[in-house]
């Protein structure tokens, strides 16, 4: 075949996308649906709550739209670190998605369930094997860890996705994956160089956001040949230029040039990218390096619970001495709660001053109001409440020097003012696993849905 064409329609399921843009995807007959579904970006809680941070109708209507086309095509759909998080328990809520949707629209297809989470167990025994690396910036992993994980993924390459394609599955709801492989899995399984594949899979996995105006609900277009691929979004409205596919080739990486995965890297070194017409960008000279095979763990913990205020001030008074304000309220709420057991965490986001970039904050000028988000963690819910309520409270009536009005310090948009937010985790794993067997490692589990379902 001398070419593959692919079609993203949205840079994560449950985004959304335009029918508009889905309907020109559909008549360019692309081979493959491909959409990821997760990410670590919003941060430990859905994988150690085993929650999806994705709507539950908003996946089902984007992939209502994607099973049928892609039924009536006759082409396959994957779905990459399905439910969010790629545990075992995201895949069960994305299967039982797609099984509603197949009973509910009446379509027959064979589905490969692929798993991706590890047990304590396992990577104890890779850890003692020494086995287990940290990434950069990220501290060695220990047994303490491991053991305080609730949930534990690995992060799968081409493989697993490629033999489920060639056992006959139509539809891959696969668990915690490298981004591109959804993919990249096809063209390597049709004999494309892993280059281009994987290059293009890095693009169209976040779909139209490469294009420009960007956006995450949209659809976009890559067509894979021998040496090269081709980038189209698929709505009037947006374009792709040289400089929107080579920016979006850097996003979430340290190296510009060497883009790490399963098995090996992305060499962009040689890299070339031409403007073919007024929507379509040709990318070409990408390589892959093959390195001893690994694969990135992620683990989540559970640290507390967490309870919330927002306020927001306009005293000129109290923004300009803003810190020693809150030093003060620190030590109130520490002379309170000194005995209080398991300890707790204040923090004061304060907006208008360092609240985004902390204390890496280049510009150090106050604005003329601050937004103060007020955050405690705590052992229990109601130790955090407590600790907020006393800390609100104590900042709403602090004195400080200069003070005129004695009616408050603070507004509060909402009564009430305190939020529980409920359980706190962090990621306790983030580490790469070596020695590790790419396909064996990842359980594949196929099954007739719909039709005849024996």
């Amino acid at each position: 075949m001398d070419e593959i064409r692919l079609l993203a329609p949205t840079a994560i399921l449950g985004y959304g996308f335009p029918m508009d843009s889905f309907l020109l995807g559909m008549a360019e007959k692309p081979h493959l649906i491909g959409v990821d579904a997760g990410s670590t970006d919003p941060g430990p809680y859905y994988l150690g709550m085993g929650k999806s941070f994705t709507d539950w109708f908003a996946v089902k209507r984007d992939l209502e739209i994607i099973l049928e086309a892609a039924v009536n095509a006759g082409i396959p759909v994957i779905i990459g670190s399905a439910g969010g998080s790629g545990g075992r328990v995201h895949v069960d809520w994305n299967v039982q998605i797609v099984e509603e949707i197949a009973h509910g629209k009446g379509l027959s297809f064979k589905m490969a369930r692929v798993d991706a989470e590890f047990s304590r167990d396992f990577v104890l025994a890779k850890l003692n094997a020494g086995e287990i690396t940290p990434l950069p910036g990220v501290p060695p992993l220990t047994a303490q860890d491991v053991e305080e994980s609730t949930c534990i993924v690995g992060q799968m390459g081409l493989e697993p996705i490629v033999k489920a394609l060639q056992d006959g599955a139509q539809v891959i709801v696969a668990g915690r994956a490298y981004d591109p492989v959804c993919f990249a899995a096809l063209p390597l399984l049709k004999g494309f160089a892993p280059g281009p594949a994987l290059h293009l899979g890095k693009i169209l996995e976040c779909a139209a956001i490469a294009a420009t105006p960007g956006s995450g609900r949209d659809c976009m277009l890559g067509i894979l040949r021998e040496d090269h691929f081709l980038i189209k979004p698929l709505n009037p409205i947006r374009r792709c230029t040289p400089e929107s596919v080579a920016a979006h080739s850097l996003y979430e990486k340290s190296d510009p040039f060497h883009l790490h995965g399963p098995g090996g890297h992305l060499d962009l070194t040689e890299t070339e990218y031409l403007q073919l017409d007024q929507q379509t960008v040709k990318v070409s000279g990408t390589r892959f390096q093959e390195v001893p095979y690994t694969i990135k763990l992620e683990g989540a913990r559970r640290v507390g619970h967490r309870a919330i205020c927002i306020a927001g001030t306009r005293d000129p008074v109290m923004i300009d001495q803003i810190d020693g304000v809150i030093s003060g309220i620190r030590e109130s709420v520490e002379d309170n709660f000194k005995q209080k057991e398991g300890g707790y965490f204040l923090h004061f986001h304060l907006y208008g001053w360092h609240g985004v970039m902390g204390e890496q904050e280049p510009v150090r000028q106050k604005s003329h109001e601050l937004g103060i988000v007020i955050e405690v963690v705590a052992p229990s819910q109601a130790q955090a409440n407590t600790i907020l309520s006393f800390t609100r409270s104590t900042m709403l009536h602090y004195g400080f020097p200069g003070r005129l009005s004695t009616a408050g310090n603070l507004a509060f948009p909402y009564s009430p003012s305190d939020f529980e937010a409920g359980e706190v985790f962090q990621f306790s794993i983030y580490h790469l696993l070596e020695n590790i067997d790419p396909l064996d490692s990842f359980p594949i589990a196929l099954k007739q849905v719909g039709g005849d379902e024996r």
